[in-house]
């Protein structure tokens, strides 16, 4: 597999604030990479400067061979970049329909391709289908979850960077978010998956980067990475203890 995104010797910062140091990450054609950490380790910090939202302070981030450290986000986009953030940002007096045609507004010239590639996300979620002419701020969490995965699909990605796309939602819900992102990744596009649920993160990806305090302490197969006694200890809980 050849290398997708290559991001090497991060450094990124708010203002004087340095939150990662020395951050190299490496995301192949077609791989799910997982990203995981406690609370303020940097991850999302990291997934914002990979979507062109923070400027690294050093280092670089090459897209496809090309170097993109100094690009702006909407050109990240427009190469093929896109970023579901945390939070489930959807526009709450837009019809879900209306969400999904800003996701594809790079194609706003092309109504034809637009509406294929909402019927494509309808096939993916038959429940936005349902929804379609409903204001996006009615929506249940879940649902939400759908759209804002969907929008950003609009834009046909090659690198989908999910920022814990299970927070706050019920397990079932959970379950079928993550069936979605293989679903995503099968059809071709490579995932970067922020997430505190580490087993799922584990169980979703191939592979796997592990944050403490801003800096990479682990990194390998997911396999390799759910042996970790550290990472299990710290990341998968009382039952990892309790298989050991």
């Amino acid at each position: 597999m050849s290398a997708l995104l290559a991001a090497d010797g991060l450094e990124l910062a708010y203002g004087e604030l340095a939150v990662c140091r020395s951050i190299s990450i490496e995301i192949s054609e077609g791989e799910i990479v997982a990203l995981i950490g406690a609370n303020g380790a940097g991850k999302s910090t990291t997934l914002r400067a990979i979507a062109g939202l923070l400027t690294p302070r050093a280092g670089s981030i090459r897209f496809r061979g090309n170097d993109i450290t100094r690009l702006p986000s909407h050109e990240r986009t427009a190469l093929g970049i896109a970023l579901v953030p945390e939070g489930r940002h959807v526009f709450p007096f837009l019809t879900v329909r209306e969400n999904l045609e800003l996701g594809g507004f790079k194609y706003r010239r092309d109504g034809a391709k637009v509406r294929g590639l909402i019927d494509r996300i309808f096939e993916m979620f038959s429940r936005l289908r349902e929804r379609s002419g409903q204001n996006a701020g009615t929506l249940s969490g879940g649902e939400q979850q759908m759209l804002v995965l969907g929008r950003a699909m609009m834009s046909e990605p090659k690198l989908l960077c999910l920022d814990e796309p299970s927070l706050g939602l019920a397990p079932i819900i959970v379950r079928d978010i993550f069936r979605t992102i293989r679903t995503i990744n099968e059809s071709g596009t490579s995932v970067l998956l922020v997430e505190q649920n580490a087993r799922y993160a584990f169980e979703t990806a191939s592979r796997g980067y592990v944050l403490q305090t801003g800096s990479i302490m682990i990194t390998g197969s997911c396999a390799e990475l759910a042996r970790d006694a550290r990472v299990r200890e710290a990341y998968l809980g009382r039952a990892a203890r309790a298989e050991t």
